[in-house]
């Protein structure tokens, strides 16, 4: 407190000032803004944000994969400045209220299947952390106390608090915290860009059922994974995987959670994930574009068969948030899905997404430019040091190539964009759903400007394998 009050006194109580004093972010390397300016953004409007000194950036994140209507609309945040003055909070412990009511029914009625029990988050780890313990519990109701642990995928990012960061499966995340939450296992991603010689796409589902007899059928309670896997570069399912994967879970009465935290409410074309690549899973962990992040709110959404053995006795799902399904919260979701609907959100992404993946395609002139994957208004670039050979680079060269120059350079040129290095390195692009033709001609200018020369200062050169760091850099 002094050195704020001290700063107020001698003049320098600027944002920068008190971010630096004050702010702590999360995954920043703090250290970076000793002598760099924090970017402080103060505004937003559609696809677009500025920032304190009023420059603008197209935001082709959506934030963090989550502002799917578009930034500053007044409408959805009235929404929950009406219901604060009806009934500013009341918990979903042992009491309901309308709004969270409405909200559960209308998610229901979104969701494929009998997907029909809805239970609120904060948030997306919150929901994938109450997913896993649902799944361990719901085993234990049915007689089966030994199914524990859960399957996910190598790279895959599934949060942060300790049950979902052991799904994670990044080791410099998990890393710090060790020892996690034991029994999770990790089988390969669908990174069919590297699928090693000799190997087949039905791999992918089926080391999944290998899992499952190395641990023991007994004890694995469910797999967890994303329709499109976000960490490691949006890496799509091969043709018929998860058909597969719902016959191996049925097989071994294990349980698909289906982490849908970025893919769900629009982000590839549809409500959820599941519906675009013709799935049923037993659950959906959802956030983020629940309510375009103008409210933090998550959820679990559960079929018939997990919430029965609820349904009767002296049960109860013995878990829950303080502020989940909050009121507020609540109808600023009802008043997202409302711009949905009325301003065709969904149709939008179906009507340009060839448009926005022609665009990145285009981009493959560039030499360091290897892969490009996705579906949706979610894709990703995977940068290589050799295009034939798919060389990648190594963590000191990735280190000088996405933080020593492509992060920097994108945010200067009026960009915001994903610089990844949690598996190879890739760019990631994932837009408002309300974007267009017209940024999608920014983001190409500046991708392949910054990109061409992010290959010149590596060195990069297409078809010859040759590569040096320049002096430097």
């Amino acid at each position: 407190m002094a050195s704020t009050e001290e700063a107020v006194r001698t003049g320098e109580s600027t944002l920068q000032e008190l971010a630096r004093r004050h702010l702590w972010m999360h995954f920043t390397r703090m250290s970076a803004y000793r002598d760099h300016e924090v970017p402080i953004i103060v505004r937003g409007d559609g696809c677009y944000v500025w920032d304190e000194h009023g420059k603008r950036y197209l935001d082709a994140l959506s934030a963090l994969f989550c502002v799917n209507i578009g930034h500053g609309r007044a409408d959805v945040v009235q929404a929950g400045a009406d219901q604060a003055k009806e009934l500013g909070f009341f918990t979903n412990w042992s009491y309901a209220h309308p709004r969270a009511i409405e909200l559960a029914a209308r998610i229901a009625s979104l969701a494929p299947g009998d997907l029909n029990r809805v239970f609120f988050t904060s948030g997306g780890s919150e929901a994938v952390e109450s997913a896993y313990k649902l799944a361990r519990q719901y085993h234990k109701l049915t007689g089966k106390p030994n199914k524990t642990k859960l399957i996910a995928r190598e790279i895959a990012y599934h949060g942060t608090s300790m049950g979902a960061l052991s799904a994670t499966g990044i080791t410099s995340l998990r890393q710090p915290f060790e020892p996690l939450t034991p029994g999770d296992h990790h089988v390969p991603n669908t990174n069919t860009y590297r699928l090693p010689d000799g190997i087949s796409e039905s791999w992918f589902a089926e080391s999944i059922a290998e899992k499952i007899e190395f641990e023991g059928p007994d004890t694995v309670a469910a797999v967890i994974l994303e329709p499109v896997q976000n960490a490691g570069g949006c890496f799509t399912p091969p043709d018929g995987y998860f058909e597969r994967v719902r016959e191996i879970c049925d097989e071994y009465d294990v349980l698909l959670i289906s982490d849908e935290v970025i893919c769900a409410w629009g982000r590839l074309g549809e409500w959820f994930g599941a519906i675009k690549y013709d799935y049923l899973p037993d659950m959906i962990t959802t956030a983020k574009g629940i309510t375009s992040a103008y409210a933090p709110m998550g959820a679990v959404i559960a079929s018939e068969r997990v919430f029965a053995p609820f349904q009767t006795g002296t049960h109860s799902f013995t878990h829950g948030f303080t502020f989940a399904g909050h009121p507020v919260c609540s109808a600023i979701a009802m008043a997202n899905l409302d711009v949905f609907e009325r301003e065709g959100i969904l149709e939008n992404v179906r009507a340009n997404e060839g448009k926005f993946r022609e665009m990145i395609e285009g981009l493959r002139d560039i030499p360091i430019v290897g892969d490009v994957r996705g579906t949706g208004y979610f894709l990703a670039i995977e940068l290589v040091k050799d295009q034939e050979s798919k060389e990648t680079f190594d963590d000191e060269e990735c280190e000088t190539l996405l933080r020593g120059f492509l992060s920097g350079e994108l945010y200067r040129r009026g960009l915001i964009c994903r610089a990844d290095d949690r598996g190879d390195p890739v760019i990631q692009l994932s837009p408002p759903l309300i974007a267009g033709p017209e940024q999608f001609a920014e983001i190409e200018e500046i991708l392949r400007s910054v990109l061409t020369e992010a290959g010149e200062r590596m060195h990069v050169h297409s078809g010859t394998g040759h590569f040096a760091v320049r002096p430097g850099v």
